[in-house]
Order: structure tokens, then sequence, then C-alpha cells
């Protein structure tokens, strides 16, 4: 895969900034190989996504981010550089169901995810060989539902000592303290089993089959202190009809959350979201 830096960037919206960005790499005889944009005209907000080959400028990503700062500042940007050969390190967190750890596994031991899977933490045990069978690091931390705080301490500190950038709740059901959605802004991603802002909380098939509904589905989204709430990434639906039962509903829901979170997690690790207050521009 050819190296890239991604040069991800939003910025009040203004004439001129797509020409000045592209100027500021031409002068570095800087290569796009791809370039996406986006005006939120109702905002007033500019988004941009560059990937420039790494072998077409003179100089490492932490030299581009610095002769770019200027540029960044002056347009009052928020923004990174990130280089395509510094794999992010996941922490992924699950209960008892394994679809969405089990396909995310596939895909990351096929090559499908750029990423290293620092660990896998679990309020429960019963996973423990399908972690060890991809040699990755496994915590049982089990859960006081009288006391959380020593869990939820200790699955901040496992997501410390492996240095996880990215965390992953791949069907935990456990709900997060705000301290810790507020220290990982944006760095945590939930797969919720429904088609969010319908049927929040636990259950959700139960009440989509209690309501009649006729299309179920799945919401990939950062996490935050409300729940269930947090910038949507990528949603999708299956259809449904009232020959289905709850046990039809929660088989082909499997299904699609095991896609939904696969797609939204690639488009996180290769810099692909940027989040402009509880809204989301996915250049996929």
């Amino acid at each position: 895969m050819e190296r890239v830096f991604r040069l991800v960037m939003s910025c009040p919206d203004r004439v001129g900034i797509v020409a000045r960005v592209s100027r500021f790499l031409a002068d570095h005889n800087g290569s796009i190989m791809e370039a996406n944009h986006h005006a939120d005209l109702e905002q007033g907000w500019f988004f941009m996504r560059n990937e420039i080959k790494a072998s077409s400028l003179p100089f490492d990503a932490g030299e581009l981010a610095r002769q770019f700062a200027p540029i960044a500042s002056e347009l009052d940007m928020t923004w990174r550089v990130t280089d395509s050969d510094q794999r992010p390190r996941l922490a992924l967190m699950v209960s008892r169901d394994s679809h969405c750890l089990a396909d995310i596994l596939n895909r990351w031991h096929s090559g499908d995810l750029h990423c290293d899977i620092a660990c896998i933490i679990s309020n429960h045990d019963s996973l423990r060989s399908l972690a060890e069978w991809h040699a990755i690091p496994f915590f049982h931390v089990p859960v006081d539902p009288t006391n959380k705080a020593h869990h939820f301490a200790e699955v901040e500190r496992l997501i410390e000592q492996h240095a996880a950038d990215t965390v992953v709740l791949a069907r935990y059901m456990q709900i997060l303290p705000a301290e810790l959605c507020a220290r990982l802004p944006y760095r945590v991603i939930n797969i919720h089993h429904s088609f969010l802002p319908s049927f929040i909380g636990a259950r959700p098939y139960h009440q989509a089959y209690e309501r009649g509904v006729k299309l179920i589905g799945a919401t990939c989204h950062y996490v935050t202190a409300d729940l269930d709430a947090g910038p949507i990434i990528d949603q999708d639906v299956i259809r449904v009809s009232h020959r289905d039962e709850i046990e039809d509903m929660v088989r082909l829901g499997k299904d699609c959350e095991r896609t939904v979170l696969a797609r939204g997690l690639r488009w996180h690790l290769e810099d692909r979201v940027l989040v402009h207050g509880n809204k989301t521009v996915v250049f996929n």
C-alpha cells in the first residue's frame, strides 16, 4: 500500500481555502493522491481531507505539520496530520455476544483493517478462547453491579497501559461513565443495535418488535456522556415484516451490526470522519 500523509482539517468557511492548501503542497512538490472537501452552508463551516504521497515530499509527517501550522493558525483550523505507516492501536471491549468481535478480528487478520489490536477487555470470560486463537491479550474485568467504579478504573488502566488510540465497543453492554468519555473524546466507537435515535438503551429489537416496525437497523457512533446520542458515523437498515419474530430480528440485526461497525471503524482508522458539534462529515 502506498504510504501517504493525511492532512485533515475543518474551519470557518471562506474563499480560497482549497487554493491555499493546494498551493502549500505544490510549493513542496506534494502529490495529492485523494482530495475531498465539503462546505456546510448553514453552519458556515468547511471540511477538507487530503492524502499526499509521502515520497513526494522532502520531509516527514512531523515536519509537514510544523510547516503547515502557520496556515492552520491563520485560517482558525482544527486539524491533524497522520502517517499511514503509523498503525493505530485498538482496544476492543465486548460482553457475551461474539459476532462483532469475530468480524473485526477476521477483517484485521486478513489485512482489511489497517491497525494493531492491542488488547481485548471483557466483563465476561466466555470469549477468551477467541482472543487467544488470534494471540491477542485478553483481560476479564468483572463488574460488581453495586459498585462499578473498580471495573472502569481497571478498564482505563488497561487502555492506557496498552497505549490504545481507539476503543471499540463491539457489543460491550455496559455504560461508560461520563468521566471516561470525557477523557477519550471521539476515540470510543460503539455499535448500537438500533437505527438511532429510535429505540435507545437496552433490548431495542424487542422494542422494535412491539412497535411493529418494518425496518430495523444498526448505528455506529462515537460515545459521549449522553447515552446513545454521540455523533453518528454510519447506519444501515434491513427490511422486516409481520412474519418476523424477535429471534428473526436479532439474527438479521446481527448481520447489519457487523457491517456497520466494520465500515465505521475503517473510516475512523483512515481519518475519514470529521466531527463538528454532534454531527459528522464522512469522506467515504
